[in-house]
C-alpha cells in the first residue's frame, strides 16, 4: 500500500483538474475562432496554446512539488500561495484570449 495513499491521489486529482481546464478553456476558444468565416490571426491561437501549456507545465511542476513535500516527514511551512496565484492568473489570461476571440468573431 502506497503511504498516504489518499492525499497523493488528491494532488493528482487537483493536477488533473487544471488541465480539464485548459482543455476546456483552449479548446472551446480554437472552437469559437473557427466559427468564423475570416481567419483569426495566427499569433492569436499561437498565444492561448502557448498560456495553456504554460498553465499545465506549472501545474505539473506543483504537483510533483506537493508530492514530495507530502513524502517528507518534516512540516514544512504553506508556501504554495504564489504558483496557485501565476495558474489563476494564466487562466485569467486564458480568458481574456477567449474574450479577444467573441470580439473578433462578433
Amino acid at each position: 500500500m502506497i503511504v498516504n495513499f489518499e492525499t497523493h491521489a488528491s494532488n493528482e486529482r487537483t493536477f488533473l483538474a487544471w488541465v480539464r481546464t485548459v482543455v476546456a478553456i483552449v479548446g472551446f476558444g480554437l472552437a469559437a475562432a473557427r466559427l468564423e468565416n475570416r481567419p483569426s490571426p495566427p499569433w492569436s491561437e499561437m498565444l492561448m496554446l502557448g498560456v495553456g501549456a504554460a498553465v499545465i507545465v506549472i501545474a505539473w511542476a506543483r504537483m510533483q512539488h506537493v508530492r514530495k513535500r507530502i513524502d517528507s516527514a518534516d512540516r514544512l511551512p504553506d508556501d504554495s500561495v504564489p504558483a496557485e496565484a501565476f495558474l489563476l492568473i494564466l487562466i485569467g489570461a486564458l480568458f481574456l484570449l477567449l474574450g479577444s476571440f467573441a470580439i473578433h468573431v462578433g
